[in-house]
């Protein structure tokens, strides 16, 4: 099978099952990793950045850099409009039967299901995530020492940040725009 071809089969199954937005489909950019080897964890957690720092959708912000690293240019637009696809066809499929299905009971079951099942991939992307950008597995398996296994100024950065946004009610933009300095300054 080609990489494209593939490409678009791995974004049109990751669309298709990624219930709950951009983030959801984190797990299944991790088993893409795994098993096509296009893109590292650590490249995941670049992916998000970017996807978070730039406007628009960050599914899609995320298969266009995951097919554009894989692919070029030809592999970021059909890896995007694969992962697009489920959605706009489900979308017209539910257009055309919407007042069936407002008061069907078994869609009404299906997706009071799918609420958790998005809020526990999310969960399991962010832990992901955590691990990539505040845990040295690598520092600590060296030295064995504890206090080599967390990136401390990552964490610290991680909660002044939470922080900010709890308490203040800051504007992503500004606070994505902190981090940047901040790394940039402190190389972290």
């Amino acid at each position: 099978m080609s990489v494209i071809l593939r490409l678009m089969l791995e974004f049109f199954k990751t669309g298709l099952f990624s219930v709950g937005g951009g983030l959801a489909t984190l797990p299944f950019l991790y088993e893409m990793s795994d098993a096509t080897g296009w893109f590292s964890h650590a490249d995941i957690a670049d992916m998000i950045a970017v996807s978070e720092s730039t406007p628009g959708a960050i599914g899609i912000n995320m298969s266009t850099y995951a097919g554009f690293k894989t692919a070029g240019v030809p592999g970021g637009i059909l890896a995007s409009l694969a992962l697009a696809a489920p959605s706009l066809i489900i979308i017209l499929i539910i257009a055309r039967f919407l007042a069936k299905f407002r008061e069907n009971k078994l869609v009404e079951g299906a997706f009071y299901g799918l609420r958790p099942a998005s809020i526990a991939m999310i969960t399991a992307a962010g832990l992901n995530v955590a691990k990539v950008a505040l845990v040295n597995l690598s520092a600590y398996g060296a030295s064995g020492s504890l206090t080599d296994l967390f990136v401390w100024k990552a964490i610290l950065l991680a909660v002044v940040i939470f922080v900010l946004q709890r308490r203040f009610k800051w504007h992503p933009i500004l606070l994505i725009a902190i981090s940047a300095v901040v790394g940039v300054i402190f190389r972290f």
